[in-house]
């Protein structure tokens, strides 16, 4: 299957630009939570590439080629996320967009890698960009940046004295809640609980009772958002005061769903939510997904993996190749382009540029205030 895929890229250049649309295809690949805990981000990235899709084809497709969408369920899980990557590459994709979770995106990495497949990933564990493959693109900013940023806010802005971290197992979370426990400590925080909890659990009871008795002035949550909405109702039915402060995989309209009343002065802090990004290109894309498919994007992520794609279909035009290699080098030296979420561009190592965070409250209606921006 690795022979069709070079044989067919080698097609699509031996036709060149301006070949008869549909005279070859271009299959990019998307690998996503499609059903699990995670399915509502899953399910927003395939649409987002869907329409990025169809809008091109509509165009006249990709150097005059259509481009097919190959849709792989990784479930959120690394295992899964592996099976995915190897199936993906088998059916001659030339690029993939998702791999959510970290570690999904971590254990599909070397094989994108060593297919020369692109990979664009949400995934912010600190090893991805730091193991040196040149097929891999982070479209989100890592864990050590917005614990930085969640640091300041907590310790300076808000200046809070008893601050309880929870993370549940994965990568991902431990990661952010290690990294914003650090960065707390450095500005002269007071951490006084560090613990974890089992991702899909339904009771974290016993959790928050231990919390309750250290009466924190905020519990901070680096997991995802369906533990988080879950932790919040159930923080508010034991009569916990603290402010809730989830972490970006909190930012996902379920979380208020899972929350119920409770949800109302929720803190998150990320990248600006889909509604509070200023651009033209912001605007279009969410008209044009509400036409679609009849509702907004589940989170901001939806909005990075549509921004991923468009840098790729962007660095195959301007590049006038479906040559990975020149692809990569072209978005490696990529500044300013003009995201959907903001100026985009990635370093040599894959990391994106010029992402800033906010802290924002959710709202009755479900709504997010802005709070605080960098």
């Amino acid at each position: 299957m690795m022979i069709k895929r070079i044989l067919a890229v080698i097609a699509v250049s031996i036709l060149g630009v301006g070949a008869a649309f549909g005279a070859e295809i271009v299959k990019f690949g998307v690998q996503a939570p499609i059903t699990g805990n995670y399915a509502n981000e899953g399910q927003g990235i395939e649409k987002a590439v869907r329409l990025l899709a169809k809008q091109q084809n509509a165009k006249g497709g990709l150097l005059g080629h259509k481009i097919e969408v190959v849709v792989c369920d990784d479930e959120g899980k690394a295992t899964q996320g592996a099976l995915c990557a190897r199936r993906l590459v088998n059916d001659g994709v030339f690029a993939v967009i998702g791999t959510y979770t970290s570690g999904a995106a971590s254990a599909a990495q070397p094989i994108y890698a060593r297919a020369n497949v692109i990979q664009t990933s949400d995934g912010t564990a600190e090893m991805l960009t730091r193991r040196g493959y040149k097929t891999f693109f982070r479209n989100a900013p890592p864990n050590s940046a917005e614990a930085k940023f969640t640091a300041h806010y907590l310790v300076k802005i808000k200046h809070y004295s008893r601050i309880a971290v929870l993370s549940d197992h994965s990568s991902f979370s431990k990661g952010l809640g290690d990294a914003t426990e650090a960065a707390v400590k450095r500005d002269g925080g007071h951490v006084i609980y560090r613990g974890y909890i089992t991702a899909g659990s339904q009771n974290f009871m016993s959790v928050l009772t231990k919390i309750k008795s250290l009466k924190p002035d905020v519990i901070y949550f680096s997991g995802y958002y369906s533990d988080g909405g879950l932790l919040r109702a159930q923080q508010a039915r034991l009569g916990i005061k603290a402010v809730f402060v989830g972490g970006d995989a909190n930012q996902n309209t379920e979380f208020a769903k899972i929350a119920g009343s409770a949800a109302r002065g929720t803190v998150i802090v990320n990248v600006p939510a889909p509604a509070n990004l200023p651009y033209a290109e912001a605007k279009a894309f969410l008209a044009d997904y509400k036409a679609a498919y009849g509702t907004a994007p589940p989170s901001i992520f939806t909005l990075t993996n549509a921004d991923g794609m468009r840098a790729i279909m962007y660095a195959v035009e301007k590049t006038k190749s479906l040559n990975p290699d020149k692809v990569e080098d072209f978005l490696h030296h990529l500044r300013d382009f003009r995201g959907i979420t903001g100026p985009l561009g990635f370093n040599k190592h894959g990391e994106r540029l010029g992402s800033a965070f906010q802290a924002f409250e959710i709202q009755a209606d479900g709504s997010y205030k802005t709070l605080y921006s960098e």
